[in-house]
């Protein structure tokens, strides 16, 4: 279902992608950009002894919290609580990257052109035999 922060304790995906969808709230993205930014979350902490330690807490005091089920405004003081805090800076770095660099997301939010794009979206609207890069030619 995702990483482990510690053998056999496996963090759950989903309440990192309610905590993202807070964070960074675009009404009209589907679940996948979030969901797939939750997953790269979840799997760099499986990298990472500390930050799934990190993680696992944060995870765990959101649930003591009853993060899912407050309100849109009583999640963002939560969130305003937190905001020092490892745990929050570890998601809200994630997410930034994840998030912001994912090519549905620059689609949703109108970039077209490939040269302002990410790195990650310019690799997949590379053609065959040539770089994501500007003025670079990949090896045939």
């Amino acid at each position: 279902m995702g990483s482990s922060a510690s053998p056999g304790v496996p963090i759950d995906p989903r309440p990192v992608c309610l905590l993202v969808r807070t964070m960074f709230p675009h009404p009209g993205f589907p679940d996948g950009p979030y969901e797939r930014t939750a997953a790269a979350i979840v799997e760099a902490a499986g990298r990472d002894p500390r930050a799934a330690a990190q993680l696992s807490q944060g995870l765990a005091e959101m649930e003591a919290a009853l993060f899912a089920d407050l309100d849109d405004h009583a999640r963002l003081e939560y969130l305003s609580e937190i905001s020092g805090t490892a745990f929050f800076e570890t998601v809200r770095a994630g997410a930034v990257t994840a998030l912001y660099g994912d090519p549905e997301v620059w689609r949703l939010l109108g970039c077209t052109d490939p040269a302002v794009a990410p790195p990650r979206a310019r690799a997949e609207r590379a053609p065959a035999g040539r770089s994501a890069e500007p003025g670079i030619e990949e090896a045939a």
